[in-house]
């Protein structure tokens, strides 16, 4: 198995030992973001449709990162988050539904944030810094109900230090896999999330909505657990055996999909090694979705480091690491989802 590969080799060398994860194949306890110190999650899951908010507060700021794969983004306030721009903080970053008017909901945590004189101070007053990324959700139910800036409000009201709230819930809310051949073979996904935590008290942590075009599958065996259906809907067709034997893909569903999702750590990182880190977190969805960063799908990244723990070569190690968390986070966001009608989830099929 190549993620528990990775750990057990880190393992033998001492560099590291695990509170609260899981075994990717087995899933398990995996902790959660909120593990890294000053972080809080907040999720609006909106009742009228499948679809939702989530966003990760940072009242105190944190240093952030960003990494675009996918084809087809939606994205607010990235370009601020390259190094060689001025702003070095953030104060929450969101993930929302809706497709690109999700990213409205940004608006709502600007306000919340602003109430509480958080923010970029300016001569202004205070400019909270909020980057955002949507993914695609509006094919279930009425796609003119979708996250607004008051349903991000909500989300950064309720935030909290609590263990995140999986599945079915916020930017998972209206998340689904498997539509390389068309959404009526789809199944429902979610959102998930995972930590990893060092002697020295590092922790290394991720949370992911997997709204990928592609099937995922177990790092392990290589073998779907959630994706693509058979024609009768009871099994997994595997998505990239059938692009091998020469399967076209389905209809276009070009910006439809995307994977978003933020890692994050207390070890003290520059904006230019968050990114490093949101980069590296990457090779975690490269893990467990197949295909991934499509011209179909718009995965991006964020990587935060709220600071306060030094050590050497933090963005190789915390990079590493948050590829292993990102993994499993993708694992426990389709093994929480429950099923909707037409859209069965991992737990459906049976083994």
């Amino acid at each position: 198995m190549r993620g528990s590969c990775l750990l057990s080799l880190l393992a033998a060398a001492g560099l590291v030992v695990f509170a609260k994860t899981a075994v990717p194949e087995t899933g398990g306890p995996a902790g959660s973001l909120t593990d890294v110190a000053g972080v809080k999650v907040g999720h609006f899951t909106d009742p009228r449709r499948p679809t939702g908010v989530t966003v990760v507060l940072v009242e105190s700021g944190a240093v952030c990162g960003v990494d675009v794969r996918g084809g087809a983004p939606g994205t607010r306030e990235t370009d601020l988050l390259d190094p060689l721009n001025l702003v070095d903080r953030v104060h929450a970053v969101v993930l929302s539904g809706g497709s690109a008017f999700g990213l409205d909901a940004a608006s709502g945590v600007m306000r919340f944030l602003e109430e509480k004189g958080i923010g970029f101070e300016t001569v202004g007053g205070r400019v909270p810094i909020v980057p955002a990324a949507v993914l695609f959700d509006l094919g279930l139910g009425d796609p003119k109900v979708r996250p607004d800036a008051a349903a991000g409000y909500q989300a950064a009201r309720v935030a909290s230090a609590a263990p995140v709230a999986e599945g079915n819930a916020g930017a998972g809310a209206g998340a689904t896999v498997g539509k390389l051949f068309g959404f009526g073979s789809a199944m429902k996904s979610g959102l998930g999330s995972a930590s990893i935590r060092l002697p020295n008290g590092a922790v290394v942590a991720a949370l992911v909505a997997v709204n990928g075009v592609g099937d995922v599958v177990d790092p392990g065996t290589g073998r779907p657990i959630a994706g693509a259906r058979t024609a009768d809907g009871r099994s997994l067709r595997g998505a990239m055996g059938a692009l091998a034997a020469g399967s076209p893909p389905g209809a276009p569903l070009s910006g439809q999909n995307t994977t978003i999702g933020v890692v994050a750590t207390n070890v003290i990182l520059s904006k230019a090694q968050a990114s490093k880190v949101a980069q590296m977190a990457h090779d975690g969805l490269a893990r467990t979705i197949v295909p991934v960063h499509t011209p179909w799908d718009g995965d991006t990244l964020f990587g935060l480091s709220t600071g306060g723990l030094s050590m050497a070569s933090p963005d190789l190690v915390v990079g590493s690491l948050a590829a292993e968390v990102t993994a499993v986070a993708v694992l426990r966001a389709v093994r929480a989802a429950r099923g909707l009608p037409g859209l069965p989830a991992a737990g459906d099929l049976g083994p």
